[in-house]
């Protein structure tokens, strides 16, 4: 993951990428909860290999193991958009 996931302030206003991309972390994590496969995305991103993507669901995964509950308790009587 360290060698393939890059935090640059002045690429993409710091959001993590895949080195050697603008490609966003975040980009490939909503492309994945949406259904498209690993293939889908490499092909929509030919930069892009199936270790990238892995990288990207372990930083994702590194990111929210320790996180605190930061989220507020979602009530079952509310809509939320």
């Amino acid at each position: 993951m360290e060698k393939r996931i890059v935090i640059n302030p002045k690429t993409i206003c710091g959001k993590p990428v895949i080195k050697g991309t603008r490609i966003p972390v975040y980009l490939i994590l909503n492309l994945l909860a949406a259904g498209y496969t690993f293939e889908r995305i490499i092909k929509a991103y030919p930069k892009l290999t199936k270790k990238d993507i892995k990288a990207a669901l372990d930083y994702a995964q590194f990111l929210t193991k320790y996180e605190e509950e930061l989220i507020p308790q979602i009530s079952h009587n509310k809509v939320y958009a």
